[in-house]
């Protein structure tokens, strides 16, 4: 499915005499981009023969081979300080949603690393155990790259309000306070909250990208903050239990 924002609107130049602008079947549109459109007296219709947007390398269409999402302006060369939005739509490399974009990207690296420095230092378990955040952190880099909805799903074999329960009521849960940190709990406690702020990072980097249109990736941005927590909590009760 794919998805129409008042962004993608707003990119497409539309002038006054534009009075209908067509989608392709099953795209959903935003509250913003609807109230877009209204403002400007302009009707949403269903395009009949739709191909989609290439996916592949752009085929050369002379001067007008690739698009800039922001202006309409057209260019026969991709210009160096611009990077695919979609299709042979450009924007300029420090556009929000490219921000976004290296935001997780980053992520990932983190988290991979993060998962070899655990499973050196013996703690293989919490290792495991982030592939769950690993393979979330991809759908939601793919649902922003295709612009579809983001699917939900659980982590940890829970749902979005067991994590939120569960998160919110560490004492019951664990028996062990909400953590202050300290270099004394060690590694595997210091690389998953590192985790937690970087992932912060992410959701705040999706929100400056997206405001309040796509609240299915800053919702899911913020579950997985929730569930990192969740997991260095573990860890912090299970060094509790070791040592008592």
């Amino acid at each position: 499915m794919k998805i129409l924002t008042e962004a993608d609107l707003r990119s497409a130049c539309l002038t006054g005499k534009v009075r209908e602008y067509s989608v392709e079947p099953g795209t959903y549109v935003t509250p913003l981009a609807r109230e877009f459109l209204k403002d400007r007296k302009i009707t949403l219709t269903e395009k009949k023969n739709v191909q989609e947007m290439p996916r592949e390398p752009v085929v050369n269409r002379g001067a007008a081979t690739y698009r800039d999402a922001s202006t309409g302006i057209t260019y026969a060369e991709k210009p160096e300080h611009m990077t695919h939005l979609r299709g042979n739509l450009l924007v300029e490399k420090i556009h929000p949603r490219i921000a976004l974009r290296g935001a997780l990207d980053s992520f990932q690296a983190e988290l991979l690393k993060t998962q070899f420095l655990l499973a050196e230092a013996g703690r293989t378990p919490i290792a495991e155990a982030l592939e769950d955040v690993l393979s979330y952190i991809r759908a939601i880099l793919g649902a922003e790259v295709q612009d579809r909805p983001l699917e939900d799903r659980k982590l940890f074999e829970m749902d979005a309000e067991q994590i939120r329960d569960f998160s919110h009521h560490i004492p019951e849960r664990l028996g062990i306070p909400h953590p202050v940190l300290n270099y004394r709990m060690g590694e595997p406690v210091l690389l998953l909250n590192r985790l937690r702020t970087q992932i912060r990072e992410c959701e705040l980097a999706a929100v400056s990208a997206f405001g309040s249109e796509r609240q299915d990736l800053v919702q899911a941005l913020n579950r997985l903050s929730s569930a990192i927590y969740i997991l260095m909590c573990r860890e912090i009760a299970r060094q509790k239990e070791g040592k008592e």
